[in-house]
């Protein structure tokens, strides 16, 4: 018997390329094409390089109060992180403790049954529709958690907010976890539901509206009591989980609500106008509300498509799985960059 008898083995998460090539159109990990806030540059010039001796505060208080602030809620009601996906690990961790399943989407976020695996937690995975939308009896059924990234990723298809709280009114006995790391960008938020519904955890993030994906910021909202249980495992794994660079220029980042909706609604307009486009080529997609489209071509294959446009230094996503392989999920960039998309494809198609 040799140690690695001993060793928790699992299959990775695979994260989106990040190349060192220069002048490439990176269009594959669902970035903002914009800076942070104008306070955020402003701040990195100032920022006395002496306290980084300290340990930075493990209440995260100036960011936490931000958010709550932002988000005209009570401060007990907010929980950050290393990124959503610290948030996120950490939620399954607390809330997924039981033999039951916990149940998510089979075409979603990747992470999620690769934390599940990593925990030890059962999980039931279930298809989506033809049309990639979510049917909401599928989750009305026994279970050990609900986790449902809405709008959902890699599709972009949004789940009626309605919908979403039957889900939640309906499973009062285990956690529920909404995924809104899209939400800024044309989904309806369920935030306002917490105080209804103490089984509710809604995270989001700084990655994708806020233009913050290297600083690694995310943020949950829930009861009291689900925030407390979420700290108490935080402290218990790592008390120093955030930088403090991290929690100043994020509280910056929050505060500048102006900057925020003017480069959000670029974005928005920019993936409008790529709809157009690709459809117009031929890609056919379901609609997205998020900063990226998910589309397919039903006369070129997928690979090839990709293949054709990294020769182009062109770079989008996609994944060879069975039911998604002829699907590019390409992230909205600037117009500049959408334009020299559009007529790498054209190319491509023969359009």
């Amino acid at each position: 018997m040799s140690w690695e008898s001993n060793v928790r083995k699992v299959v990775p998460y695979t994260p989106g390329e990040q190349p060192k090539i220069k002048n490439i159109i990176k269009l594959n990990t669902n970035e903002n094409p914009y800076p942070p806030a104008p306070a955020v540059a402003e701040r990195l010039k100032s920022m006395d390089v002496s306290d980084f001796r300290k340990y930075p505060d493990p209440t995260c208080s100036v960011l936490v109060d931000a958010i709550a602030d932002y988000y005209k809620v009570d401060k007990k009601n907010v929980f950050v992180g290393v990124g959503s996906d610290d948030v996120l690990a950490m939620a399954f961790m607390t809330f997924f403790n039981s033999d039951k399943p916990v149940l998510f989407p089979d075409i979603t976020y990747s992470f999620y049954d690769v934390w599940a695996e990593l925990f030890r937690i059962p999980y039931r995975q279930i298809p989506l529709k033809e049309d990639f939308s979510i049917d909401t009896e599928d989750y009305l059924t026994e279970n050990g958690g609900i986790v449902i990234a809405n709008p959902n990723a890699p599709t972009g298809v949004e789940l009626e907010r309605d919908s979403v709280e039957k889900i939640i009114a309906m499973n009062p006995d285990s956690v529920v976890i909404v995924d809104e790391a899209y939400i800024d960008f044309g989904g309806h938020s369920v935030i306002d539901l917490i105080d209804k519904y103490d089984n509710l955890l809604v995270v989001q993030t700084f990655s994708k509206s806020r233009s913050m994906a290297g600083m690694r910021i995310g943020y949950a909202f829930g009861c009291e009591k689900l925030i407390k249980y979420m700290s108490d495992v935080k402290f218990s794994f790592n008390s120093y989980t955030m930088n403090m660079p991290a929690l100043e220029l994020g509280a910056l980042a929050v505060a500048d609500k102006e900057y925020f909706e003017k480069t959000r609604d670029k974005v928005v307009a920019t993936r409008e106008r790529a709809k157009v486009s690709l459809r117009e080529l031929g890609f056919e997609f379901a609609d997205s509300k998020t900063n990226f489209i998910f589309a397919k071509h039903p006369n070129k294959p997928g690979k090839e498509i990709f293949d054709e446009l990294r020769k182009r230094d062109i770079i989008v996503r996609r994944w060879d799985i069975d039911r998604i392989k002829e699907y590019l999920r390409i992230s909205i960039g600037t117009d500049e960059e959408m334009d020299k998309l559009v007529a790498a494809l054209k190319e491509i198609i023969g359009a």
